[in-house]
């Protein structure tokens, strides 16, 4: 029993009026800095955009390593004329490794579909579907390094720790489905600024990618980790969350709403639904066979990558926001600085099928037309030689990306290279150009998209970047 006239005093409390409120500040500290006065209460609640937006969501097929554009869809004959000759130009001041003379593409271009876009035969798949694609050949970043430039893709900066473009997305619309993440990520590598790669940052850490397995674990492996609770039966869940909820309220009674602290226990509330639906999601077993064939399933060396992609689709069907698909293993997948035909052609194997199968099934379902797909590395590679003239080295000067659905133009290409596909040439998109435009096609202007941290407004594209209008249908 306490004395007559005394008054409980809960820990928080406490730590918040004595010492001057220090207490209080570590505590802020541990719960996260990322709070804003405006936070609402469902953080995840879908979102009104900008403006009228052309895209609902953005599945991201991220080939970790850069693909070779000059082997894949940036057809240059002038290449095959001068193997083996010296760049009749100047190279780069700064180049990641030394190279030698020009390297044809060991594979043959065609011309494909009613858009008559050049494929290499790497991707017979992908070449029956170019009339959905918006090819931008002018890409260009400022990384020649793996672990920048996938920073740089993801997160709009390669040497600062920012929140990913899945966080942004999220942040800015909401989710269409309260029970699942509106931002996950299949199979990512932990390689090259890891889970910076998906992380939320200074953002609310709702908005933080969910991860599926890793790069090390096989798709048919990978799931959220603790998803399940074997400890206690979801009644006890439930009581556990009412009186979490009951504690939060009776605290901010005292001390006033607290958007980190329900932030937080939003995350708990979302785990708890995702129990019930996530399952469901991953579960492929009610897909026909036909569909899993459309993917890949049925061959050993197209069903890793076909089970993310199909994953993908459901998680798109589902609601999700942004869902990343990583292709990639024990090794950086298309860093071909050496055997550049047996490992683009192991890489392109496993792949082909799989993305093919996914932009026919989008569209067949009426999915297309407002899911925006991203395929793409963080740089391509030199058309220049290097690993004793079998391999080619990064560049980031100038590389090929991909976009479909979600309001751009198909069968489209924009933007060149130079003669060799060394350099961006004509139209050059950079990679805050690219952010802006995606961001664009969702209904939000990168420039009003923002958040106050450390006493100023953050963006993803900081302070560049430029829609390209004309990739716009």
């Amino acid at each position: 029993m306490f004395p007559a006239g005394y008054t409980t005093i809960s820990r928080r409390a406490m730590l918040n009026r004595s010492a001057v409120g220090f207490g209080s500040l570590a505590l802020a500290s541990m719960l996260g800095q990322d709070a804003r006065a405006d936070a609402p209460a469902r953080p995840l609640a879908p979102a009104a955009p900008h403006f009228p937006a052309r895209a609902k969501r953005v599945i991201f097929l991220f080939m970790s390593g850069g693909p070779s554009q000059v082997d894949t869809f940036d057809y240059k004959p002038l290449l095959t004329r001068d193997d083996g000759k010296p760049l009749p130009f100047e190279k780069p001041r700064v180049q990641f490794n030394s190279t030698a003379n020009l390297l044809k593409s060991p594979w043959e271009f065609k011309q494909y579909g009613e858009s008559g876009l050049w494929v290499s035969d790497l991707f017979p798949h992908v070449a029956q579907r170019v009339d959905e694609l918006c090819m931008i050949h002018s890409m260009h970043g400022t990384n020649p390094a793996h672990g920048g430039a996938v920073m740089k893709v993801h997160t709009g900066s390669d040497n600062f720790v920012r929140p990913s473009i899945g966080s942004w997305v999220s942040y800015g619309l909401g989710t269409e489905n309260q029970n699942l993440p509106a931002f996950v990520t299949i199979c990512p590598t932990l390689a090259f600024g890891g889970i910076n790669n998906w992380s939320s940052a200074f953002l609310p850490a709702v908005y933080q990618g969910t991860p599926f397995g890793n790069a090390a674990v096989p798709s048919a492996k990978a799931e959220v980790k603790y998803i399940r609770n074997s400890r206690w039966p979801r009644e006890v869940q439930e009581i556990q969350l009412r009186q979490l909820a009951r504690m939060n309220l009776e605290h901010q009674s005292h001390s006033g709403p607290e958007a980190s602290l329900d932030a937080r226990i939003s995350s708990f509330e979302l785990a708890f639904r995702m129990q019930n639906e996530l399952p469901k999601v991953e579960d492929l077993s009610g897909e026909s066979e036909a569909t899993q064939k459309l993917y890949g399933l049925d061959n050993p060396v197209t069903a890793n990558f076909g089970r993310m992609c199909l994953k993908a689709r459901r998680f798109a069907e589902a609601g999700v926001r942004f869902i990343q698909v990583t292709h990639n293993d024990d090794k950086v997948q298309w860093d071909q600085h050496s055997d550049l035909k047996a490992g683009h052609e192991k890489n392109a194997k496993e792949v082909d099928l799989p993305i093919a199968g996914l932009l026919y099934d989008l569209k067949a379902r009426g999915l297309l037309e407002d899911t925006l797909v991203w395929w793409g590395g963080e740089f391509g590679r030199t058309p220049t030689a290097e690993g004793g003239g079998t391999g080619r080295d990064h560049n980031q000067e100038g590389f090929t990306m991909w976009l479909a659905g979600g309001g751009v133009k198909g069968g489209f290409r924009y933007g060149s290279t130079d003669d060799y596909g060394y350099y961006a040439a004509e139209n050059k998109v950079h990679i805050h150009d690219l952010h802006a435009t995606m961001l664009h096609l969702l209904g939000l202007d990168h420039e009003r998209l923002t958040y106050r941290h450390a006493g100023r407004d953050f963006r993803l594209t900081d302070v560049h970047g430029k829609v390209v209008t004309d990739v716009i249908s």
